[in-house]
Formats: C-alpha cells, structure tokens, sequence
C-alpha cells in the first residue's frame, strides 16, 4: 500500500467515525480529500515534509485537513483521529459488512446498546433488542440478522480490487532479485477471480535462501509469518502472502498446478494419465514404460525424472498443455467449464484483452458524486489513449441519496457544460459538436445519463429527456432484496426500453457486502440480445457485475457486452483491467465487447 492510500484510507476512517457521531457535512468533505490525495500523483510524505501549504495544494484538501496529515507525518497519529477512535471503539469495517448497516446506524446502536463487534450485533438482534432502538423497528432488526451470515462470510475473503495491487507489488519486487529467473502469481488471484483467500507467489530460481530472506524483508510486509528454505509467508496490507520457489525445470508445471482450479487440475491430471503421462506440480512424466508397480514417486516428487520416468514438460506452462495435445488455456478459463474439451478441439475462444478497449461508456464528474470535473475526466480518457468516452452522472431516482442525482432540467444543462468542456480538451469533440462518422478528432465525448431502474423495471428519468442523450446507461439501485421473479421481469422491462442502451451493473451487488438480486440470467440476457441493448460488466472491483457467469450466458446468448469502470474520478478508469479478465471468465472474445469497437460501430448501436 502507498502511503497516499495509507493516508486516504485514514481520511476515510475519519469519515466514517464522524458520520456515525452525528457530524454533518464533514464526512462527505473528508471523503472528497480522501479520493483526491489517493489520486494525486506525488508521494504525500513528499508533499507533508514541505509543509501543509504544499499538502493544501491537492484539490479539495483544507487546511484543517492538510494540518492533520502533516501531524500523521510527524508524530505517526492523528490526535483528533485518536480521539474520535476511543469516543466510538466499534470495528466499523465488520459492522459495515452488513447490508443496510452505515456508519450512521453503527453510532446509533453503540450509543443505545453498546454494540462495537459482530458477534454483539448478533447477539442484540437475536435477542430483539435492536427493534426496541428509537428510528429502528422488527423489519429492520430482521434484515441485520438475515445479513449477518453473508457477512461472516465476506471477512473470509478478500475482494480481487484489495488484493491484487498487493500481489503486483510483490510480484515486481521479487522480479527484481538477481536470483530470480522467473516469477508469477497463481492461485484464485490469476484466474481473476472476484474474492481471494490468500496472495501466491510461485518463483524459478537455483538459489533459495537470497529470495527468501530479501522476501521477509520487503518493506511492505507487516510481519513474518513463517519462513523455511524454499517456502516463506508474510503478511501485507492485512493478507497473507505466499511464497515458493522451485527450479526452473519445474516453474511451467508448478505454475499450472498452483493456478488451479482443482476441478481443472483433476481433468488435465486424467488427461494426462490417459496418455500413460503422470502430471503434478514438479513436471509431466512419461511413466508408460515403468512396471506394474508403478512409479515410485514418494510424495515428495521428481527433479531428475528418474523415479517416475522421463519428464517430457514442466519448464513452461504452455508446454505442459502442448504435450497433453491441448492449446494453452487461459487462466481466467481453468474452471472445468468446457475448456478442456475446447482446447483440445482448437476452439477456445480468443479473449478479449484490457489493450482491446477504446473507451468507457459510464463514468461520473462532480455534477453528481464524482470527484473531478468533466473536463479532468475527458483529459484522463484521452491520456489513456481512448477514442470516446461518455459523462453518465447519476439521475435523480429510487436508491440515489442526498441531492447527487440530476433532475432533468439538470441533465439538459450539463449537455452545455458536456460540450463546453470537450472544446477546452485539446482533441476531443461531442456528437452536438457537429462530429460525424469519419471525423479524426482525437476522442468522441458522448454526453449521457446513469438512470435508474425502479422496482417494477421502468426509467424513472423521461422519455424525452432520454431521447436528447447520446448514451443511456440503466441501472437498478434500490429494491435489491426482491425476489428473483419481480427482479427478472424487472430488467427485462427494463432493457427493453427503447431509450436505454446498456444495463448498467445488473444485480446491484457489492461483493463482500450485498448479494444483491438473483435474476433468470439467461431470460434476461435472450431478451438484451433481442432488444439490441448491451450487459455492462461493471469494472469497480467492488462490483465487477456482470460476473463471468452472467457474461457467458450473454456471449451464448448474442448479448453485447460492454466493460465500464464506472469511475468516479480518473484513477478508477485504470479500473478496466478487471472488467476485462471478468469477461475473459465469461469467454467473451473483442467481437463480443461494445467499447472494443470503432466509433463508427459504437455509434450505429447507440443510434439502433
């Protein structure tokens, strides 16, 4: 973790114990500062040791908040951070966990019950005390307790979003070590998989102690777990981190065989065992001319092939899968879903790839709960090289809170500020602009809405204000318990519309904190595909909805896909390569992906 995230998480801790103490406006400020110094390219300790008129310079950092991050710099606390921690003692982020408790509710129950942990708001729900809260009642106390278990859960694994930065900052500081021939991650974290137990690291190298002990020692580790010749484990930003080494003979094979899954393992393993060839993480053996009694691996395995026979592979994954007569299989793909026949049939799919992207279709600015202004998020998107990008602030509607979401007569003045903004970007140009097919403008800047699907399936935004946008983005954010026939009819109503283009995050989860609603997938995606409208995979690894499942069944279905960050400020649109590998889990190939296309194409299926 950089220290800048260090210091956001903190300003967001802060955040949340002033919510939960009843302080009003304070939170959402120190929330905006928390965004603002996590994006901010220069170090904040660098910043910090200048003095608080340097940190102030991070747009909407105060004095009053600039004054505290230097304070962290120089004492490593935060007085009034402090102070605010004992007057509530409660593990905000276990309580939070659970869907319909905020850090306003966390300070209610404390200050009526004395609730700081999970495990007492169990016990006070069970025993009806929460109902008996003033502002609280049974149906409430009834959802709490419904949720706990989905909780309890969520703090088992941690989501993909918090773990992979850590895994790639470990993995490029063991890359760097003179000893190592190669290094690589596996397990659930390779295949891309939504929540992780823990972070492993497989490594090739002839020498072992060097890697280990420069291991242990890596800055970002918080503590040793345990350490031994050619095995170590650490702990960094609360995971724990795995880490082996092996030879360099035995790196393709182990790679394979840690990634995983096991269903897939068991499959190539008895592909394997089919040919006479014995597979396992040291290597792929041929053992077809030993005797009866078989091979006389002890467990341990082989690195001479000796004892069970002559390694034929295992230097390279792709020469395992190539010896068993098999294309190399994505790892996103190992699930035992149908990718073993594919790959030995020559039909695997070739996956969409984060490079593929020429734009987002659903990002937001500061005219509703963004964090910069229209103008810093087109320079982002041209900074990263996209051919379009759309403005989709939220409508107001069911499930928008506060005064973040956009009436209409709204919506028809930030077109203005869409089009005024495009003109002051170097390069970037709006459909209102006049740019037609063909133009060789740098970036296509569509102006368009986030709207909201209510629990019967309509747009609470109207027809005509929807007609004037060049990309309508449909999203349900309320209603989410509803059972999954009223949530089936729902979005199909809803992608239906003839104005709505892209059903934005389908089910409304929030991985390790709501389920969200459990749809007919395969009516809603045939009736998407009907309709011409496309299933967003929504790339904020704290959604990522569309999941892989989802994906596929609209890949099968015709469906179109569309990979958007939902970013709410530009480092988020860095975002996408989650949405990515997720719809590389669902089998999705570039053809199949909206924001993959031309501006040309993307503009016939806006305009279909």
């Amino acid at each position: 973790m950089s220290r800048n995230d260090e210091v956001a998480t903190l300003l967001e801790e802060f955040a949340d114990l002033l919510d939960a103490t009843g302080v009003e406006y304070k939170p959402t400020a120190y929330r905006r500062a928390a965004e603002n110094v996590r994006e901010h390219t220069a170090p904040i300790e660098n910043l910090a040791g200048e003095g608080e008129a340097a940190v102030a310079e991070i747009d909407r950092v105060g004095d009053a908040i600039a004054a505290k991050i230097v304070e962290y710099f120089e004492t490593g606390e935060i007085e009034e951070l402090d102070e605010l921690r004992s007057e509530l003692p409660v593990d905000m982020e276990a309580l939070t966990s659970v869907e319909g408790v905020g850090p306003k509710t966390v300070g209610s129950l404390y200050e009526a019950l004395g609730i700081t942990t999970l495990d007492e708001l169990e016990d006070a729900a069970e025993a009806g005390e929460i109902q008996d809260v003033s502002g609280f009642g049974a149906k409430t106390e009834e959802n709490i307790l419904e949720n706990i278990p989905f909780a309890r859960q969520s703090q088992k694994r941690t989501r993909l979003g918090d773990a992979r930065p850590v895994a790639d900052a470990a993995l490029a500081y063991l890359a760097d070590l003179d000893p190592v021939e190669s290094a690589e991650v596996c397990g659930s974290i390779r295949r891309w998989k939504e929540t992780i137990g823990d972070i492993d690291l497989l490594v090739a190298s002839d020498e072992r102690e060097p890697i280990v002990d420069a291991f242990t020692d890596w800055s970002e580790a918080d503590a040793t777990i345990e350490a031994g010749t050619g095995k170590a484990s650490i702990r960094a930003s609360g995971t724990r981190v795995d880490l082996r080494i092996v030879d360099a003979a035995e790196f393709g094979a182990a790679l394979q065989y840690f990634t995983g899954s096991r269903a897939h393992n068991v499959a190539v393993r008895n592909r394997a065992i089919d040919r006479g060839l014995k597979l396992n993480e040291y290597g792929l053996f041929d053992v077809s001319d030993l005797d009866d009694a078989g091979p006389t691996d002890d467990g341990e395995g082989a690195t001479d092939g000796q004892r069970v026979g002559d390694r034929v592979a295992g230097e390279t994954e792709d020469g395992v899968y190539e010896a068993l007569d098999m294309d190399p299989i994505p790892p996103e793909l190992r699930e035992n879903d149908g990718e073993i026949a594919a790959a030995a049939e020559g039909t695997l799919p070739d996956l969409i790839e984060t490079g593929a992207l020429r734009g987002d279709l659903h990002t937001h600015t500061d005219w509703s709960d963004g964090g910069f202004t229209i103008a810093e998020m087109i320079e982002a998107a041209v900074d990263r090289g996209y051919d379009f990008h759309a403005v989709t602030d939220h409508a107001a509607g069911p499930g928008i809170f506060g005064n973040t979401g956009l009436g209409e007569a709204e919506i028809a003045d930030q077109a203005d500020a869409v089009a005024a903004a495009a003109e002051a970007v170097d390069g970037a140009e709006t459909v209102t602009a006049g740019r037609e097919a063909g133009d060789d403008a740098d970036i296509l800047v569509l102006h368009g809405i986030e709207a909201n699907i209510d629990a019967e399936g309509a747009i609470t935004t109207g027809d005509e204000t929807l007609a004037d946008l060049d990309v309508v983005v449909a999203s349900p954010h309320s209603a989410l318990g509803q059972g999954s026939e009223a949530a089936t009819e729902r979005l199909i109503r809803a992608v239906e519309h003839p104005h709505v283009d892209i059903l934005g995050h389908p089910t409304g989860r929030i991985i390790n904190s709501r389920p969200g609603v459990s749809p007919d997938i395969e009516a809603v995606v045939s009736a998407a595909a009907a309709a011409g409208t496309a299933i967003e995979v929504n790339a904020n690894p704290a959604r990522l909805d569309a999941d892989g499942d989802f994906v596929r069944a609209a890949v099968e279905a015709g469906a179109t896909i569309a990979i958007n960050t939902d970013a709410h400020a530009p480092r988020e649109l860095d975002n996408a390569r989650y949405g990515a590998h997720t719809a590389r889990r669902g089998w999705a190939e570039a053809v199949d992906v909206l924001n993959a296309q031309s501006v040309d194409d993307l503009r016939a299926f806006l305009d279909a």
